[in-house]
């Protein structure tokens, strides 16, 4: 049995969604590693998103119209949640409020967390369509500070050899001898 899986027609169609409704979204995570590659080099079970919080209970309705429901995870908040249908699409929202200095904030003020400016200029192509993601150098930060695993490798180091970003410490590991 296979894994339901996000493909680059669901990204585009949710895109085309979410502009019908004039609602901004940046893609993160997988996806934002493929549109800024320029290609999908891999399968994604999801589609990670950031929409501001004004935004988020319209896009969030839309997708229940749909017939996508809550998915209940032990992370689930105002700001992170995942909404997925019978088919196994799923949308995780990261809910942000944007500053006057144009950074994301993720969650409540106190926490300090947050998508700086620069890491929401990204921009990259899913089949062709220009999209906002979060920047390459960004991605690449976003994914350390965890125990990575061989797939948040083989994303990290088709960007850092692409544009030229240096291997984060997390990754040394899966480096081999006489690599940089």
């Amino acid at each position: 049995m296979t894994e339901p899986e996000m493909t680059a027609d669901d990204v585009q169609e949710f895109l085309t969604l979410m502009d019908g409704l004039g609602i901004r979204t940046w893609l993160d995570g997988g996806w934002a590693v493929d549109a800024c590659l320029g290609s999908q080099t891999r399968p994604h079970t999801d589609l990670d998103i950031v929409v501001q919080e004004h935004d988020a209970p319209a896009a969030a309705a839309v997708l229940r119209a749909r017939g996508y429901r809550p998915v209940p995870r032990d992370d689930t908040t105002a700001w992170n949640f995942v909404l997925g249908d019978e088919a196994g699409h799923l949308i995780d929202f990261h809910v942000i409020v944007l500053d006057a200095d144009g950074h994301g904030v993720y969650g409540p003020p106190g926490n300090g967390e947050r998508y700086p400016a620069q890491a929401l200029a990204g921009t990259g192509r899913i089949g062709g369509r220009e999209v906002a993601c979060i920047s390459p150098e960004w991605l690449v930060r976003f994914h350390t500070g965890y125990a990575v695993d061989a797939e948040d490798w083989a994303d990290v180091s088709a960007l850092c050899e692409r544009f030229g970003i240096a291997i984060p410490e997390d990754y040394q590991r899966f480096q081999r001898p006489g690599r940089e």
